[in-house]
């Protein structure tokens, strides 16, 4: 975050100096009104541009064996540009290179989420999934593991038979 409001406040400085330039060049006929403009819409194109590559520099840096399940687009009343065109503001990744299995539970797998937001840290959860029931169940401190590889105190809560995690993580 602190990287991109330093190259915010660069890009703004970049195109005052670029019109300070043109007017020298132009022996100072522009107006004394257009280099702080110029300053502001270098900044909100800095920030714009900023918002609608975070997507993909950080896909890009995930680790192998770790996919993108789901995208969360976001449009908003002061951002008029997001009317056009939706940024990515969050998204879901299943690392799948670590899925688990259990060969009492065959149905079941045990797989790592994590959570990126754009101005958010990562979240990591481990989630149980039942493919043959369609459920899932958070893995959450408490949940304990039985002899069989049932899991006791688990919360499951059931899953459309659509969804990009179920179907990402029982085709693995």
């Amino acid at each position: 975050m602190f990287v991109e409001l330093i190259a915010t406040v660069f890009a703004g400085i970049g195109a005052a100096g670029l019109v300070m330039v043109l007017n020298l060049m132009t022996g100072r006929r522009l107006p004394k009104w257009l280099m702080p403009v110029a300053a502001g819409a270098g900044m909100i194109g800095m920030t714009i541009s900023n918002e609608y590559t975070w997507f993909g520099r950080t896909a890009e840096r995930l680790p192998e064996g770790v996919e993108i399940a789901m995208t969360v687009d976001e449009q908003s009343w002061f951002r008029p540009w997001t009317q056009v065109a939706p940024y990515t503001k969050r998204f879901v990744a299943v690392d799948v290179a670590n899925l688990r299995r259990n060969e009492a539970q065959p149905d079941q797998r045990m797989v790592d989420l994590y959570f990126f937001g754009r101005w958010s840290p990562v979240n990591q959860t481990p989630m149980l999934l039942d493919c043959a029931g369609a459920q899932s169940a958070v893995l959450i401190d408490g949940a304990e593991f039985a002899a069989d590889g049932s899991v006791s105190d688990a919360d499951w809560q059931a899953m459309p038979g659509d969804d990009p995690i179920l179907s990402m993580v029982c085709e693995a």
